[in-house]
C-alpha cells in the first residue's frame, strides 16, 4: 500500500501571521501618528492673532467648522474626535476668542471649554473720580454714557454705602477701588462697579476692618480721610506725614483748607484756583466748611488708606507743595508763610 504524506505548511502559515501582525503594527504605527499630526500646530511660528467668533448655542461640529475655517486647526473630524474623548463637546462656550496658529488643537478646545474669552484691561490708577473712571471705561468701549449713569445710581448691598449722606457728590465714590481689571466684552456697567466694590470689600476686610475698628474709625470717614491724602501726596513717603497734619489740624478744630476738595466742586477739571473758586458754596468746600468733606473726593489706594489709619505724629499743621511733588512741613503759620513765599512763585 502506498503511503501519501500531507503536508502541512506550518512554516508558511507562521510566516504569514508574522507578516500580518507586522503590517497591523505598521498600520497602526501609521494610523496614530497621522492622528496625532491633525492634533498639531497648523504652523508653529505664525503667532498672529486671529478673533474668533462663535455664536451661542453653537454645537461642537459648528465650532470645528469655525476653526477649520479660519485654518486654525488641521481637521474638524480630528477636533470632534478630541473633544468626545476629553468630554468636551457639551463644553465648547461661545463669545469672543483670540488664537493664532501656533496653538495646538489640545490647546484650542481647552481654552474654548473653560471659556477663556477675550478681555478688556483697564486699569483704574489711585486717585480717579467715579466721573473719570466712567469716562476711561467709555473711551475703551466697555460701556456707554447711559448705562454708565445709570449704574452709578443703582442699589449695591452693602453695609458702609447706607452711610453715605444726601450731600454726597457721588454715592460710590472712593469705593471703586483702583486696580487692574480684565473685563469680558459684553459685561454691563453694573456688573463692573460690583466687581470694584467687591475688591475693595475683600481688602478692607483683610487688612484693614480690625485696625479701623481698633480706632474707633468707620469705613466711610476712613476713606474719606484716605482720598483727601491720595489728592495731596505724590510721595509715598509723605503720606503719613500728610494724614499726621490733617489729624492734627481736625484735632484742633482748624479748617482743613485743601484745595483737592475745592477742585472736586466743579464740574469742569480745573488745574488752578483762584481767591474767588476758594468761596464756592460747596459742602466739599473745606475753606469754608469745617471737618472732614460730606464724602470722598476720589477712589484712594491701599497705601493712602493705610496712611489714614497711621498718621505720623507729629507737631506739624501746614504744608506747601517744593513744585517738585515733595512737600515743606511747617510748625507754625508765620514759619508757612515764609515756606510759601520761597516755593510759591
Amino acid at each position: 500500500m502506498m503511503e501519501i504524506k500531507v503536508k502541512q505548511p506550518r512554516k508558511n502559515k507562521g510566516r504569514m501571521l508574522i507578516i500580518f501582525i507586522v503590517l497591523l503594527t505598521i498600520s497602526g504605527f501609521c494610523g496614530s501618528r497621522f492622528v496625532n499630526l491633525q492634533y498639531l500646530p497648523v504652523d508653529a511660528n505664525n503667532k498672529t492673532p486671529i478673533d474668533v467668533f462663535i455664536p451661542a448655542a453653537s454645537s461642537a461640529r459648528q465650532v470645528a467648522a469655525i476653526l477649520e475655517e479660519h485654518q486654525l486647526i488641521r481637521s474638524q473630524s480630528a477636533f470632534l474626535s478630541y473633544c468626545r474623548k476629553e468630554k468636551l463637546d457639551v463644553q465648547l462656550k461661545p463669545g469672543h476668542y483670540s488664537f493664532n496658529r501656533s496653538l495646538s488643537l489640545a490647546q484650542i478646545a481647552h481654552s474654548i471649554a473653560e471659556g477663556r474669552v477675550v478681555k478688556i484691561k483697564v486699569t483704574v490708577p489711585e486717585g480717579y473720580t467715579v466721573k473719570e473712571i466712567g469716562a476711561m471705561l467709555m473711551e475703551k468701549g466697555v460701556c456707554t454714557e447711559e448705562s454708565w449713569q445709570e449704574a452709578i445710581k443703582a442699589d449695591y448691598p452693602y453695609e458702609f454705602l447706607q452711610d453715605v449722606p444726601a450731600s454726597s457728590k457721588y454715592r460710590l465714590e472712593g469705593f471703586l477701588f483702583p486696580d487692574t481689571y480684565y473685563i469680558e466684552e459684553n459685561t454691563s456697567s453694573r456688573e463692573i462697579i460690583s466687581m470694584m466694590l467687591e475688591n475693595f470689600v475683600n481688602l478692607w476686610n483683610q487688612e484693614f476692618a480690625a485696625q479701623a475698628k481698633a480706632e474707633n474709625m468707620n469705613v466711610y470717614d476712613t476713606v474719606i480721610l484716605a482720598s483727601l491724602i491720595e489728592e495731596e501726596a505724590m510721595h509715598d513717603d509723605e503720606r503719613g506725614t500728610i494724614s499726621g497734619v490733617i489729624k492734627n489740624r481736625l484735632r484742633d478744630g482748624m479748617y482743613l483748607q485743601l484745595c483737592p476738595t475745592v477742585l472736586y466742586c466743579f464740574d469742569q477739571k480745573k488745574t488752578k484756583l483762584n481767591n474767588a473758586d476758594l468761596e464756592v458754596n460747596s459742602p466739599y468746600n473745606t475753606y469754608r466748611n469745617p471737618g472732614l468733606p460730606p464724602g470722598p473726593i476720589s477712589s484712594p489706594g491701599r497705601a493712602s488708606i493705610a496712611a489714614a489709619l497711621n498718621p505720623e505724629k507729629h507737631p506739624y499743621y501746614f504744608y506747601v507743595s517744593k513744585g517738585d511733588g515733595s512737600h515743606y512741613f511747617s510748625r507754625t503759620y508765620e514759619e508757612h508763610l515764609r515756606a510759601m513765599s520761597r516755593y510759591i512763585k
